[in-house]
């Protein structure tokens, strides 16, 4: 595959670009593989592409249903972070964050990551002494955040209104490398860079059944045929119920639509991410000018991908008490996806009753930030049989009751 470098782009201008390559081969199905991953998004394609780069594992299928990065991949707000207050969750998306600042070199491919900056404002006293205790957290942690007062929240974010009616801003927990990258990007680099070392990407390819023998996995049958398989991944979100039943067991997740919304372009007005989680709304700036803007999941299980009014109402409400420029700004586009959700608002990332068969879900909310460190972590529990970055993530912290619960701990999961 041809390398991508100012010299390449400067090359292929004096032939009108009619030499570049396509990014990704668009093959047929062999009749069996090493390893299968279901689901082309960003947490998919991470996984085969660790496991192609860690483990040496190339003979590996990615197969998706519709087109590569077209589910929550796609549909997200784009925000890296990693201060969370529970070992294990700052663990994983520490090694996320700190991938995301390599990840357009390693790739060789531009992901636009921006270490903008993330602020979580503290609009309660509740709020004050958990981020602090965060703070604390992160310290141990070896996560680089701290806790600002209000007028340096002021200086970062010089639109935001901190003396608001209901809720003035009292502090925020600070983390200077957090920040954003283009969602679609992350998708399409990992997917060149997986076929490049001879994977098979597999769009517009069903998978209908998971096959079976003596309790070990050997396939999957798909719109395509079957196609064999020694170890199995499903990573497939707000779908992940549904795939595992095929498999024969049930997973402890729901499935609700989480949305957002994006405005009309404008100047360039804010240069850091603003999450407040009493008014539950929060905002950036994309590179094109929009303000990206979310809040929290629907109150109702579901699996439809668009917005409603409800939503723009509560989220934007919110939002204009702490940034009043925003009230006269027009809607732009509006969508929703479909995030699975755990009662400790953790994640899945384990082996399951059916042998070389292996799960990753559960993300919630939070799930574009942890894609490198998820993919990671995962590549190396399929490969190995075990991960120290997964660990505490498997099925069995449910029955067993040990939870890792950063609903408590975050007041919410994004």
């Amino acid at each position: 595959m041809k390398r991508y470098s100012v010299f390449a782009v400067a090359k292929e201008a004096f032939r009108q670009h009619k030499g570049w390559d396509r990014a990704w081969a668009n093959p047929e199905p062999k009749k069996e593989y090493e390893a299968i991953i279901i689901g082309a998004g960003g947490h998919g394609l991470a996984t085969a592409y660790y496991l192609g780069k860690n483990f040496g594992i190339t003979n590996v299928a990615v197969i998706e249903k519709g087109w590569l990065g077209g589910g929550n991949t796609g549909r997200n707000t784009t925000i890296i972070r990693s201060n969370y207050l529970q070992d294990p969750s700052a663990a994983i998306y520490e090694k996320a964050r700190s991938l995301y600042e390599g990840l357009s070199q390693d790739l060789n491919y531009n992901i636009m990551f921006s270490p903008r900056g993330v602020i979580m404002l503290a609009q309660t006293q509740h709020e004050i002494r958990g981020y602090k205790r965060t703070a604390y957290a992160n310290q141990l942690q070896g996560v680089k955040t701290e806790w600002i007062e209000p007028k340096r929240v002021k200086e970062l974010v010089p639109i935001m209104n901190i003396e608001g009616p209901r809720y003035p801003v009292l502090g925020g927990l600070w983390q200077a490398r957090g920040g954003t990258a283009r969602h679609d990007a992350v998708a399409w680099g990992y997917a060149r860079a997986c076929s490049d070392m001879g994977m098979h990407i597999l769009q517009k390819t069903e998978v209908t059944g998971v096959t079976q023998e003596n309790g070990q996995v050997t396939g999957v049958e798909t719109s395509r045929g079957h196609i064999g398989c020694k170890k199995l991944g499903i990573v497939v979100a707000g779908h992940c119920s549904h795939v595992a039943e095929m498999a024969g067991f049930r997973l402890p997740v729901e499935s609700v639509p989480l949305q957002a919304l994006v405005s009309e372009p404008i100047k360039p007005c804010m240069d850091v991410v603003v999450m407040a989680n009493t008014v539950h709304g929060y905002m950036s700036q994309s590179d094109k000018g929009e303000m990206v803007i979310g809040g929290g999941t629907d109150s109702f299980n579901g699996y439809h991908q668009r917005g409603s009014f409800h939503h723009l109402e509560e989220t934007v409400r919110a939002l204009v008490e702490t940034f009043p420029m925003i009230a006269r700004l027009k809607m732009l586009r509006h969508w929703g996806g479909i995030v699975d959700v755990t009662g400790d608002r953790s994640p899945i990332l384990s082996d399951t009753p059916l042998g070389g068969c292996f799960i990753n879900c559960g993300w919630g909310t939070g799930g574009f930030k942890a894609i490198p460190g998820s993919g990671w972590g995962f590549a190396e529990l399929m490969a190995k049989g075990y991960s120290p970055l997964t660990a505490d993530f498997g099925l069995n912290r449910f029955t067993e009751g040990r939870f890792i619960d950063e609903s408590v701990a975050a007041g919410v999961a994004h």
